[in-house]
């Protein structure tokens, strides 16, 4: 089963950081990476998290994270789209 990561924003408040990992913890998933860096109101996390089980999925965990006070999914980063020139006509 491979990891998946999650980008998150998540504020200063004490424990924010401790009830967003207790969260993922307690749904089933293992940590398998974390990287926290400070963004200017608060802290942005990756965090790669697999499954215990085939049932587990990271979207329901999305969802029970976008619950949680002061924790807040980023978009994904996405690769710069190749250049397709315009054909004239």
């Amino acid at each position: 089963m491979t990891a998946d990561t999650l980008h998150l924003h998540i504020d200063r408040a004490d424990g924010s950081l401790q009830r967003l990992i207790g969260l993922v913890e307690r749904r089933g998933f293992h940590i398998d990476g974390l990287s926290l860096s400070e963004d200017g109101s608060g802290r942005r996390v990756e965090m790669a998290v697999r499954g215990r089980d085939a049932a587990r999925c990271t979207q329901t965990l999305g969802r029970q994270i976008d619950k949680l006070f002061g924790v807040t999914r980023m978009p994904v980063p996405s690769h710069p789209a190749a250049f397709v020139p315009e054909r004239v006509v």
